[in-house]
């Protein structure tokens, strides 16, 4: 599949909730196009799919899908493309494609950014780049959702002048960039949405509940574990269908972390991680391609940002937090994870044992998470910055860690708490390149 991006005028790459762009073939090739979003850029995406999935079920499906679309809007976008083969599966990959964009030459720019990462962080980071853009002419950044595994591989890789992850720098991470520094951006929710025909949202489920779907050993979905949590619905004897991401991913980081809090046998056997060998399931890259797979095909269970759930009207889970409550994820329940959040460290300590999952509170919903982005320290480590382009990176981070988070309850993303604004500000305003000091205003 090939791709290309163009964009005419200034260079910029905006999302104001969510653009996706996904084509599910399910069955023997009923085709659905779905396609959400509120703003556009200047842009002309071409995407040419031809693909032969053979997805091993009850029945053995063969099926060969070619497809062209042609999308052009005025704005500005990023627009995600997946084409899906599904079927009641084991274990089964489904490839998946990102616009990327090259950004032509505009008199008004002085300077150009680029990042990359997670999926989870998209639309509030876009819509932030967006807003500050428009004030900032002469700074065009560009992000792609990667995943958080490949924006961390990136900035590694110096290929990036910034990267976003939901997943806080772990050991190995921290030897391939010593220099680097955390920056929590914002706060979200992972929610457990699914499609069951007839079965609206409020679903009860608790997290061995959860972790034994993910794992395989709860197959149906009138399994008593279910059912037992759910005596006012009447629940289908299908099969459930079990849709994970296949990318490195920061949202799987965070929701088999929960699963291993939940479950000492997921611990055990799976454990926490940006990629894990799933048992069970259909893959799908980022969480549009997985809210993608599980939207359009039915008595599906997956894991996608609160975002993404409430863009594409999915139905989610009530899961029981650790007062024993059923909590549906919200901005409000998401929120109330992060009010007790303390002795956090500094930007450039060691975030890895950082999480929000479990907090207390009668109403708090469990599954919540810090997103970051990650710098480094002395951007002159970055051959393809210099002083002035150093410079505006770290007025874009000042700018959105403080009237950047403005942008973020639109979206049904938290602001920061003001302790960790703190810590961001000072974090900030340690960058330098090389012995020089950058303003932050």
């Amino acid at each position: 599949m090939k791709m290309k991006f163009e964009r005419k005028g200034m260079s910029t790459a905006v999302i104001a909730a969510i653009a996706v762009v996904v084509i599910v073939v399910v069955g023997a090739g009923a085709l659905i196009a779905t396609s959400s979003g509120t703003k556009t850029t200047t842009a002309t995406v071409v995407s040419t799919a031809t693909q032969t999935n053979t997805v091993t079920s009850t029945n053995t499906l063969t099926n060969t899908l070619t497809s062209t679309n042609t999308v052009t809007s005025t704005t500005s976008s990023i627009i995600i493309s997946t084409a899906i083969s599904v079927s009641t599966a084991t274990s089964t990959a489904i490839s998946t494609t990102t616009a990327t964009s090259t950004a032509t030459v505009n008199p008004t720019v002085s300077v150009t950014l680029t990042g990359a990462g997670s999926t989870f962080i998209q639309p509030v980071l876009q819509q932030m780049i967006s807003v500050y853009q428009t004030a900032t002419p002469t700074a065009a950044i560009n992000y792609q959702g990667v995943g958080s595994g490949a924006g961390l591989t990136a900035l590694e890789g110096h290929t990036v002048d910034f990267a976003a992850s939901d997943a806080p720098l772990q050991a190995a991470d921290i030897a391939k960039a010593p220099n680097a520094l955390t920056i929590p951006m914002t706060i979200g929710a992972v929610t457990v949405a699914y499609n069951v025909p007839g079965i609206k949202s409020n679903l009860h489920l608790t997290g061995k509940v959860i972790s034994d779907i993910f794992s395989g050993n709860v197959t149906k979905w009138n399994d008593p574990e279910i059912q037992s949590l759910n005596t006012n619905v009447t629940l289908p004897s299908n099969s459930i269908l079990v849709v994970h991401r296949s990318d490195s991913s920061g949202t799987t980081f965070v929701f088999t972390g929960y699963l291993s809090q939940e479950s000492a046998g997921w611990n055990k056997t799976y454990g926490q991680a940006k990629t894990i060998g799933w048992p069970v399931g259909l893959g799908a890259n980022g969480n549009a391609g997985v809210a993608g797979v599980v939207q359009g095909t039915t008595y599906t269970i997956g894991y996608v940002e609160l975002a993404y759930a409430l863009a594409n009207s999915m139905t989610v889970a009530a899961v029981q937090n650790n007062s024993g409550n059923w909590i549906l994820p919200t901005l409000a329940s998401s929120a109330l994870a992060a009010t007790s959040v303390s002795g956090l460290p500094a930007g450039n300590g060691v975030w890895s044992s950082v999480n929000l999952l479990n907090q207390p509170g009668v109403n708090t919903y469990p599954i919540v998470t810090f997103s970051y982005v990650v710098v480094y320290k002395d951007l002159s480590v970055n051959s393809d910055l210099n002083v002035n382009s150093a410079d505006a990176l770290v007025k874009f981070l000042w700018w959105a860690v403080n009237t950047g988070q403005g942008q973020a309850q639109a979206l049904s993303y938290v602001p920061l708490p003001a302790n960790v604004l703190a810590i961001d500000e000072a974090t900030i305003q340690s960058i330098t390149f090389g012995t020089t000091s950058l303003p932050v205003q």
